[in-house]
């Protein structure tokens, strides 16, 4: 019996698919897997456990898998407790993509209604700084190379680009 912290491993994550999609004219190939997990934060660290597993297995490390699992992390939190409030019955949604050429994307989505992007309060401003929170958005912009809001905000794209090493 799952207490009101524990989780149930097959409650984690519902896997939907785990789809190698071949190339086009003008497209990288990439595999892509969609899951979903419940919305309560006891739920994030083993769903990103298992993302970024995903993620390596399918991209050579660079060194900026620290910077994806950080921004992945900012994102469900922000979905499971701003977007769907810690609902019981809301689900966050992500897919996530990696190219063969090592970029990967992250796209999270929650099933709540949104937010306007230009309320979020700036944290490196004087009246924020001592603040213990609000810093999410801004470490997944510093962290990703791309991140774009959709949906009014209830859903995140994240991109990280493949970082080339250079041999010495």
């Amino acid at each position: 019996m799952a207490s009101k912290f524990q989780i149930e491993v097959g409650e984690i994550a519902e896997t939907h698919s785990l789809v190698p999609v071949p190339r086009t004219a003008d497209s990288v190939p990439y595999i892509e897997l969609r899951q979903s997990l419940p919305s309560q934060i006891v739920a994030i660290s083993p769903f990103v456990n298992q993302l970024m597993r995903f993620v390596l297995n399918f991209r050579n490390a660079d060194g900026s898998e620290m910077e994806i699992e950080i921004a992945v992390r900012e994102a469900l939190a922000n979905a499971v407790i701003h977007g769907n409030c810690e609902s019981a019955q809301e689900r966050v949604h992500v897919t996530c993509r990696c190219h063969v050429d090592g970029e990967v994307i992250v796209t999270v989505r929650d099933e709540g209604q949104g937010f306007e992007i230009t309320a979020v309060p700036d944290p490196t401003a004087p009246e924020n700084q001592l603040f213990t929170h609000g810093r999410g958005i801004f470490l997944m912009k510093m962290l990703m190379d791309e991140v774009r809001f959709e949906r009014d905000g209830a859903t995140v794209c994240m991109r990280k680009k493949a970082t080339q090493r250079r041999l010495q």
